[in-house]
């Protein structure tokens, strides 16, 4: 809709550059907010994500191996304690022995 109102089309005008400003202004305020951000994050000495990953799979390998040592420590112990049978029997015992007096 066009006026033929100079004071309206410089109203227009006026308002189209301060949207045009605002803009920016955030997009300014965006790219600060980010900046301080990153060089907060950077202070923190905060991990990767590719650390942190390597990490949590050596772990994982951990547990498993520790699973596995538990399981064969918890077997070598059942052994032990079981007595051995043999097939050979029993032999026979040997003669009583006689306390001298």
């Amino acid at each position: 809709m066009q006026t033929r109102n100079p004071l309206l089309n410089d109203f227009a005008d006026l308002m189209t550059d301060a949207f045009g400003a605002a803009q920016a202004m955030g997009e300014e305020a965006r790219s600060v907010f980010r900046a301080r951000a990153d060089r907060m994050v950077a202070e923190m000495d905060l991990v990767t994500r590719e650390e942190f990953d390597a990490v949590k799979a050596a772990l994982d390998a951990s547990q498993d191996e520790v699973a596995a040592l538990t399981r064969r420590i918890e077997a070598l112990e059942a052994a032990v304690a079981k007595p051995k049978t043999t097939s050979r029997a029993k032999a026979p015992a040997s003669k009583a022995k006689t306390t001298k007096a």
